[in-house]
């Protein structure tokens, strides 16, 4: 027995839309990519908030975001990924995941460089402050003027907020 072309199409179509469920998500199609459009400010931004919401949309989207606008130079230093997740969970910079509330000053700027000082009031309430340096990648490639994170210095501790 034949089926009609009807039939056909409707056991095809479930049969795509099962395939597509069962299929994960590509989360990196999330993150936010360098582009030379985005402003020294708004890389910081982006890192910050993403941090502040470290696991969502899954755990340390965050950290992957932020690594994302590290500069080539400083992914040398701070990589990979592995490493840096760990760096950044660790005891110098554990304050900046899930943190509660950031703020961000410019301190100084040039053509190829930006220095802010950021101010993080941490899960527990406890205030600190870094510098943090972006530059204006000048090499070859996709990321060819993108503004990127060179610097974060260690936070210095400001006290608690209550």
């Amino acid at each position: 027995m034949y089926l009609s072309k009807l039939v056909k199409s409707k056991i095809y179509f479930l049969t795509l839309a099962v395939f597509t469920l069962l299929i994960p998500i590509n989360t990196k199609a999330d993150l936010i990519t360098p582009n030379n459009q985005i402003k020294p400010y708004q890389v910081i931004e982006i890192q910050l908030t993403s941090l502040m919401k470290n696991n969502l949309p899954e755990p340390d989207s965050g950290v992957k975001q932020t690594w994302e606008f590290a500069h080539p130079n400083n992914k040398k230093n701070t990589g990979p990924l592995s490493k840096f997740t760990n760096m950044l969970k660790g005891k110098s910079y554990e304050m900046l995941i899930n943190h509660l509330d950031h703020q961000i000053d410019k301190v100084q700027s040039d053509d190829l460089k930006v220095l802010f000082e950021v101010t993080i009031l941490d899960s527990s309430k406890v205030y600190y402050k870094f510098n943090w340096q972006v530059e204006k990648y000048t090499g070859k490639g996709p990321l060819n003027d993108c503004w990127l994170t060179t610097i974060v210095s260690a936070p210095t501790p400001l006290g608690s907020s209550v």
